[in-house]
């Protein structure tokens, strides 16, 4: 792809000031139901206000949002207590699919949320979100695949600042994406290089879509997405919508290698022979002395869902 066809293609599928309202957009849902997913693991400080604000756009004859569900992925504080107060049904993964084992990660609960889930578009909204008008973003989301017929994954994206302990920069968040990311893409999928944010958690895309692809583990789900939609169905099949500010809670260095390890294990087993490589050593100093510390890379990816719906009649 040159130059050129990138930035035509941003000029087209990029939606810098998502506005349509509800009642325009619910009209262009001509029958199709809309899920929206929250995946979740110990947020009961933030799930239940992001709910709160979601339950309206559920309400009326007619609702843009047909279900609401929190995917929670084995929480050990109240976060399913909170969701469900807050008016979202709350799900847990083991009691999708149950007779395979469960996984851990965020890959695996967005992959188990298709088996509980109806609508024809699904909305996946991170659960640590705050400072945010969730009857926004969702509509925004929503926005050009309701609008373009050839949309089937629309990637939200954000200015986001960078929260440390008490203290906040305008700017700096989402290191992993610009620090590996970016120059990934650059080198290996140069006809990416237009998405904002893709590593971003606030996506949407058609069911018809999400259960043809396979779901990459842990971190390297959003990525895996990204880069298989390309593959098989072409840039024109992604579009990026404009959700104003992303805040949500950063993580340390030590969190965010491992973060890294996944998304790149997850680029290079879709490269020209190439797998994932060896597990990731960190080092920590306790007592003066350190300590080689290693994390394990979960390769096994879940099999489009399709499949398995196929193999289970």
């Amino acid at each position: 792809m040159t130059d050129t066809d990138r930035d035509a293609w941003f000029d087209t599928h990029t939606w810098q000031y998502p506005g349509r309202g509800v009642a325009e957009l619910r009209a262009l849902k001509k029958g199709r139901r809309v899920s929206v997913v929250l995946p979740a693991l110990d947020e009961q400080a933030t799930v239940g206000a992001l709910v709160t604000g979601l339950v309206p756009l559920t309400r009326g004859d007619a609702p843009l949002v047909d279900e609401l569900v929190v995917m929670d992925s084995g929480s050990t504080d109240r976060t399913r207590a909170v969701a469900a107060e807050a008016g979202a049904r709350v799900v847990a993964r083991e009691d999708v699919l149950p007779g395979l084992d469960v996984r851990p990660g965020k890959g695996e609960v967005l992959w188990r949320s298709l088996a509980a889930t109806t609508g024809d578009l699904i909305v996946f909204l991170d659960s640590d979100l705050v400072e945010i008008d969730p009857e926004f973003l969702v509509p925004a989301l929503l926005e050009p695949l309701l609008a373009r017929p050839d949309v089937r994954l629309v990637k939200g994206f954000y200015r986001r600042p960078l929260r440390l302990g008490a203290t906040e920069a305008d700017t700096g968040g989402g290191r992993v994406t610009e620090l590996l990311v970016r120059p990934l893409l650059a080198a290996l999928h140069p006809g990416l290089t237009g998405v904002v944010q893709p590593l971003g958690g606030e996506y949407a895309a058609t069911r018809a879509l999400l259960e043809s692809l396979p779901f990459a583990p842990g971190y390297g789900v959003e990525i895996g997405l990204l880069l298989d939609t390309h593959t098989r169905h072409g840039l024109h099949a992604v579009a990026q919508a404009n959700l104003g500010v992303r805040k949500h809670r950063n993580r340390s260095l030590l969190e965010l290698g491992v973060m890294s390890r996944q998304i790149l294990a997850t680029v290079l087993r879709r490269g020209p022979d190439v797998d994932g490589g060896d597990p990731l050593v960190q080092f920590r100093q306790q007592q003066g002395a350190w300590t080689p510390v290693e994390h394990t890379v979960e390769e096994r990816e879940r099999p489009p869902m399709r499949e398995v719906r196929v193999r289970s009649v």
